[in-house]
């Protein structure tokens, strides 16, 4: 594999984990991307035949599979294109969602932020490339939508929403005392005693106010994303590679930058260095941990995967796909402090403590210009609105959506040709809370 593949490669891992914080002049997407009717995988028949056309094969060893718009195929079907570990739902039953299919969602209006033009429900689905939604509304299903080739059946790339996964599990070991969020990283993992982690509390990891040397410009091609792509890679290396080949040998380089606990900087690298940790005390893999603590006890419907390096380390940071109902009832369980399928899963305090949210004056100085007054909490995008929404986000508009007030969880996968959610935001972010005052209105 030549560099230039090579760094394609590396991009599409780091850009399936990465929010990329956009600068306002990327707040609107490209005009020249195909709209979502001309992008659907399904119309343009990716990967269709024995063997596919020539034109329409998609590989991972080029990078191919992250170029837009072949990229809304991948996002549905990563497992066929790398390596993957199971996130086992295990041989319990099933626990059931309620159906309670409401006709009148596809009609809400709102204003998409910077606009004085209206769009309802339905249109935003387009323009935010939605692959798939679900609504939760008291725990039934209101509303539920599949596009493109993602099924009721398949999985899709929950991209960064995974670190959300991997925050709430430290947050359940904190509430049981098995982790001590005030106690160094270098506690738990003595490997991580000369980089830069090694300083830095739990706390400062599980809420990102690390002060770690990590770039994520992707025009400089000595950025340290580069570098974690380039590790975390599971492809054979070129011959005169010299970096880190697993995601443990690249925290162990991380560079200080900055003094830890003084701002929130969203950086992938500290959920890895959480997913090990997490590996480390338990004994579990963040996956195995997974299946065992939230997928198997709360009835997942199906199982769910993690992609992983050369050596089989999951990826902490973006690499879970799952089944969009199974998220919904991850959502609910939050929703519920922590009690889904008749069981406390999740520990209360633990839930507490997600919702209540971090510093929001470490939030302002990461400067997101459409999440003002927000802040972040155990890997949770926490909205403080009167409603107490609180969320999951991943790029190409993944996200887990609560709103408390309206009794609401929503989740959608989609597939949008920007990666930051500034560009996605405008017309999701008011979307949402629309529907939570019709539910709530129409509820009366």
């Amino acid at each position: 594999m030549n560099l230039h593949a090579s760094r394609l490669v590396a991009l599409a891992l780091v850009l399936g984990a990465h929010i990329v914080r956009a600068a306002p002049e990327a707040a609107s997407p490209r005009s020249d991307f195909p709209d979502a009717q001309a992008s659907d995988p399904a119309k343009l028949g990716w990967m269709v035949g024995s063997p596919p056309p020539p034109d329409r094969i998609i590989r991972f060893e080029d990078g191919s599979y992250w170029r837009f718009p072949a990229m809304r195929w991948t996002a549905s079907n990563f497992r066929q294109l790398m390596p993957t570990v199971n996130v086992s739902r295990g041989l319990g039953p099933i626990a059931p969602l309620p159906v309670a299919h409401r006709d009148d969602i596809d009609g809400v209006r709102f204003t998409p932020l910077g606009t004085n033009r209206a769009m309802t429900w339905r249109q935003s689905l387009d323009a935010n490339y939605t692959d798939g939604i679900i609504v939760l509304h008291r725990g039934r299903i209101v509303y539920e939508r599949y596009f493109g080739v993602l099924k009721p059946e398949g999985e899709h790339g929950a991209m960064s929403v995974t670190k959300t996964f991997v925050g709430t599990l430290a947050a359940m070991l904190v509430a049981e005392g098995t982790l001590d969020a005030s106690k160094r990283v270098d506690h738990y993992v003595p490997e991580l005693a000369a980089s830069a982690f090694g300083s830095a509390t739990l706390r400062q990891v599980m809420d990102m106010t690390t002060g770690i040397k990590f770039s994520e410009n992707y025009a400089d091609p000595d950025a340290e994303v580069w570098a974690h792509g380039a590790a975390g890679n599971p492809l054979p290396k070129p011959k005169d590679y010299s970096g880190p080949r697993s995601y443990y040998e690249f925290l162990q380089g991380v560079k200080p930058e900055g003094v830890h606990g003084e701002a929130f900087h969203y950086r992938t690298a500290n959920t890895d260095a959480l997913g090990w940790i997490l590996a480390r005390v338990t004994g579990r893999s963040v996956a195995q941990l997974l299946s065992e603590r939230i997928w198997g006890p709360m009835g997942a419907e199906k199982d769910a995967y993690m992609s992983v390096d050369s050596i089989g380390t999951p990826f902490a940071g973006g690499g879970l796909s799952a089944g969009l109902r199974d998220l919904a009832r991850f959502g609910e369980m939050i929703r519920n402090n922590g009690t889904f399928n008749g069981r406390q899963i999740v520990p209360p305090m633990a839930v507490a403590d997600i919702r209540r949210g971090g510093s929001q004056a470490d939030f302002a100085k990461a400067g997101y210009q459409q999440l003002p007054s927000w802040s972040y909490r155990n890997m949770w995008w926490i909205t403080h609105n009167e409603h107490g929404a609180f969320a999951a986000r991943g790029v190409h508009g993944q996200t887990v959506y609560i709103d408390p007030k309206a009794e609401m969880v929503i989740v959608r996968f989609a597939s949008h040709p920007v990666a930051g959610n500034a560009a996605i935001d405008p017309t999701s972010l008011p979307a949402y809370h629309a529907l939570a005052r019709h539910l709530i209105q129409a509820g009366r």
